[in-house]
């Protein structure tokens, strides 16, 4: 065992095992690379392996719609995870220049500007805050929350129009409507999902959203008018159901169903103001809830991502809007719940 510190022993020890992590570095760096050598060829030999990924990843998030779906839901289990191909990118991008390789470094590009293509718009500033914009904040509370008035607080220290609710369960139900009354003397509980509003609501009734299959008594849906100094607003709340990621695939069928239910009421909705709160469980970029994003206006700014609470990885914590533009979309802090509550202002055109 070596012990001596000062006899020069460690720092020899030191360089040793940097050597051998970087020589780690570069046997993957130059995986799958006839040369086998860093040295070796020509910067626009080496690399192939990685120039082929970097195409791939490219061909992934500019043609993501043409992964099929009718085995396992894989196309929209990659969608759910879209924006997370970027650290992939970024990963070649750390092997070309580790392995010396143009030829990597030039496909880059590719995959590069494809997410820039996809994703770039988020990061831009937002519009100006006007007079009548709507603030609204969206969160699924969770039925095991150990503390409803603190989340009711947190949620109303932003003072937003609006506030919507999921996972409302009756234990809980009073409490949040105590503590949100002094701000928000108007709410409208249906089911499990609520609404609470600074602004007078009327028609206030459930919603049919529930699949084939569900037991009776599952109600995730309400609708109601919103009334406000700038005009008349009809105000979804919806809470659709899970998806599970299974050996199989993406298990998002009764998901599938109540998008299609919940868009073909907000079809048929006759007010042309319309916004939509709600855990939807999934990303605006799922093809699984095209039936509200074809319909519907999404954030244009920000990811927010907002679940799990713990390491969020997607935003399936959403705010739509017809007729109008849903602004920089933002996470607020953690609640008792798995999710974090999102904010985002819209503007009426």
């Amino acid at each position: 065992m070596v012990e001596q510190v000062d006899g020069g022993t460690t720092a020899p020890v030191r360089a040793g095992a940097a050597r051998r992590a970087r020589r780690r570095l570069m046997r993957w760096a130059r995986w799958g690379d006839a040369s086998g050598d860093v040295r070796g060829g020509s910067p626009w030999t080496r690399g192939r392996v990685l120039a082929v990924l970097a195409v791939l990843m490219a061909g992934l998030l500019a043609f993501h719609r043409a992964v099929p779906n009718s085995v396992g839901h894989m196309g929209s289990l990659l969608e759910a995870f879209l924006p997370w191909l970027g650290v992939v990118v970024v990963v070649l991008l750390g092997l070309a220049l580790l392995r010396r390789s143009a030829l990597a470094l030039v496909a880059l590009v590719l995959p590069v500007a494809a997410w820039t293509c996809l994703f770039g718009e988020l990061y831009l500033p937002g519009a100006e805050p006007g007079p009548g914009d709507l603030v609204v904040v969206q969160h699924n509370v969770s039925d095991e929350n150990a503390d409803p008035a603190g989340t009711a607080r947190a949620l109303a220290e932003g003072e937003p129009d609006l506030i919507a609710l999921e996972e409302l369960v009756p234990t809980a139900l009073p409490v949040y409507e105590k503590t949100l009354a002094p701000d928000y003397p108007y709410h409208a509980v249906r089911g499990t999902v609520g609404l609470w509003s600074r602004h007078p609501l009327t028609g206030a009734r459930p919603l049919d959203i529930k699949p084939q299959g569900i037991a009776e008594g599952w109600n995730r849906g309400l609708r109601t008018t919103v009334h406000t100094p700038h005009g008349e607003i009809a105000a979804y709340v919806a809470h659709l159901p899970s998806v599970r990621i299974r050996a199989s695939g993406l298990a998002s069928s009764w998901r599938d169903e109540s998008a299609g239910l919940l868009g073909a009421a907000i079809a048929a909705e006759k007010r042309d103001r319309v916004v939509l709160l709600g855990d939807l469980n999934g990303t605006v970029d799922d093809r699984g809830l095209a039936p509200l994003t074809s319909r519907m206006n999404v954030a244009e700014r920000g990811f927010a991502f907002s679940f799990p609470a713990g390491f969020p990885l997607a935003r399936i914590d959403q705010v739509m809007a017809r007729s109008a533009t849903v602004g920089h979309i933002r996470a607020l802090p953690a609640t008792g719940s798995d999710h974090l509550p999102v904010a985002a202002r819209i503007a009426w055109g």
